[in-house]
């Protein structure tokens, strides 16, 4: 079978033959129809990852979206987190108990773009955030995946506005696109000029914040928040630490709330994801490669050059 390999830690992929993986106890092989290209992916890949150096060679691929026995299903896979497989081949074996059955008119490539940062984004908003009809949220980092997801999921769960806030150019037209009500730019350090963008976006007090940067962006937007707000903290891409400062989370009586896909209960992710699938308005920026190329589009997604998530498509689906 043709698949995605990783070479040594720190490589883009090369596609070459590989021999079909044969399933043990409890497993199935799953026609794969798509893999994206993921952070945690590259992570993984780098050698760099909290996961420690992965055997090479290996097929990356964290998640993907493929067939068994002729039913569309998702599937997560521990590749470059533990030894073994993913996603990025012709054929991928995973536990069948892993395995999410989606409706037949479902999109692969739209669902294998939205995966698991989605799956983040609606368990962060609905589930740790205790997001409500009628509240007003602010979304940091909403270029990105998790972003653009949570604008349009914290708009299906009944928020009154969404506030959207992006550090480029591009991002920034991203989070217009998921349907932000107001789009603030990220292009500052400055704490207070950033909270200052940020309340007079929202128009009043806000209630949640979804944060996956940290840093500066993360302690503009507490100061945004109103008395009892909740800003719900899932990654750290702006930095590892930031300027919170306590008279902030004090008066306004805050709380801040960590968040990570790791807690999920298998069905707890497999309810998620079978949400996703239900929602066909539902999608984020995304392009889609041959899996032959895997190696530029690896390296084009790695430079953050792609237009959005690059979907890897190894088979096209059976006709319906």
């Amino acid at each position: 079978m043709r698949a995605a390999l990783i070479p040594e830690p720190g490589r883009p992929p090369v596609v070459a033959d590989r021999e079909p993986p044969q399933p043990g106890p409890g497993q199935v092989l799953v026609d794969v129809l798509a893999a994206p290209i993921t952070p945690l992916d590259l992570l993984c890949a780098s050698g760099t990852s909290y996961f420690g150096v992965p055997r090479t060679p290996y097929v990356p691929g964290v998640q993907g979206v493929g067939t068994v026995d002729g039913r569309t299903v998702w599937f997560p896979t521990s590749a470059g987190m533990a030894p073994g497989d993913g996603s990025m081949a012709a054929v991928a074996c995973v536990p069948e108990a892993d395995l999410v059955r989606l409706p037949a008119r479902v999109d692969p490539v739209r669902l294998a773009a939205l995966g698991l940062s989605a799956v983040a984004a609606h368990r962060a908003l609905t589930g740790t955030g205790g997001l409500t009809e009628g509240e007003t949220v602010i979304v940091l980092g909403a270029g990105g995946v998790v972003g653009q997801a949570a604008v349009q999921l914290a708009r299906l769960a009944g928020a009154a506005r969404v506030v959207a806030a992006a550090r480029s150019a591009a991002a920034q037209e991203r989070a217009r696109t998921a349907g932000a009500d107001a789009v603030v730019a990220l292009d500052t350090d400055d704490v207070g000029e950033l909270a200052t963008r940020l309340t007079e976006a929202a128009g009043r007090p806000a209630d949640l914040v979804l944060d996956p940067l940290y840093g500066v962006p993360a302690a503009a937007a507490a100061r945004a928040l109103g008395t009892g707000g909740r800003l719900v903290h899932l990654g750290g891409s702006a930095g590892e630490t930031s300027p919170l400062d306590s008279s902030t989370l004090r008066s306004r009586s805050l709380r801040v709330l960590g968040y990570t896909n790791n807690a999920l209960t298998r069905e707890e992710r497999a309810e998620s994801v079978a949400f996703l699938a239900g929602q066909d308005q539902l999608t984020v920026a995304h392009e889609t490669v041959p899996l032959a190329d895997a190696g530029p589009a690896w390296e084009r997604q790695a430079a953050g050059t792609a237009e959005g998530r690059i979907v890897l498509v190894v088979r096209h689906p059976p006709e319906s």
